[in-house]
């Protein structure tokens, strides 16, 4: 059913946990197939993206049928390794740090919080929403003691660099990076930035554009 998976674009990439989520949905209503268009109604994404996007990884659907839900929904589960479980470590347990172990990932999907780290922790732990929480001392130990890639960064601006590089040399793959600060590190380290305040300003700008724009 799979074509070649490599080399897909960027953006389509980024679309695919978007596909997954939808489709869980779609299936969990008892759905059975569906079309590009009725995908494009739900997820506000044009059909020819969708179909475009889908044609990167072979003949997925069937033409004047559209696309089975659960053959979908196996082949993104099978593509983004939902069946295996990620394991994650959250930097900084501040207000957002907090609200993340509150939630934590393991509810909707198959990536987790296990370990954290605060200054304000002690070396030997406590435990915050049923996670342990250590000093930043004790990162290196922890996280290769883990055997976790992957990095949530929510801390203070100053110290978001300092924490990279610490994080370079113990070989973490992946961060993401909660902080303004434009991070510096090997191309071989994966950075996904969520700058939230430049997301709100771009809404502001957006919102206030669509304004204009209904009353010329």
């Amino acid at each position: 059913m799979a074509g070649e998976t490599q080399r897909i674009p960027q953006a389509t990439s980024k679309r695919l946990p978007l596909y997954y989520r939808f489709l869980q949905n779609f299936a969990n209503a008892g759905k059975k197939r569906i079309s590009s268009s009725e995908l494009s109604e739900a997820m506000k994404i044009d059909a020819a993206t969708i179909r475009r996007d889908f044609s990167h990884f072979g003949a997925l659907g069937r033409k004047g049928y559209g696309y089975d839900v659960n053959d979908l929904l196996q082949f993104f589960r099978q593509t983004l390794d939902q069946d295996e479980e990620t394991d994650v470590a959250l930097i900084g347990v501040g207000s957002l740090g907090s609200a993340f172990l509150k939630y934590n990932f393991q509810k909707n999907h198959n990536t987790r919080i296990v370990v954290a780290f605060d200054p304000k922790a002690p070396k030997e732990g406590k435990i915050v929403s049923n996670i342990p929480v250590f000093h930043p001392d004790m990162m290196e130990e922890k996280i290769k003691e883990m055997n976790i890639n992957l990095v949530i960064l929510t801390v203070p601006s100053r110290a978001a660099q300092d924490i990279t590089d610490r994080l370079v040399e113990i070989d973490v793959k992946g961060i993401l990076n909660f902080t303004p600060v434009r991070l510096t590190a090997p191309d071989w380290m994966r950075i996904h930035t969520i700058d939230l305040s430049v997301e709100l300003q771009s809404l502001i700008y957006f919102i206030k554009n669509d304004v204009k724009d209904s009353q010329l």
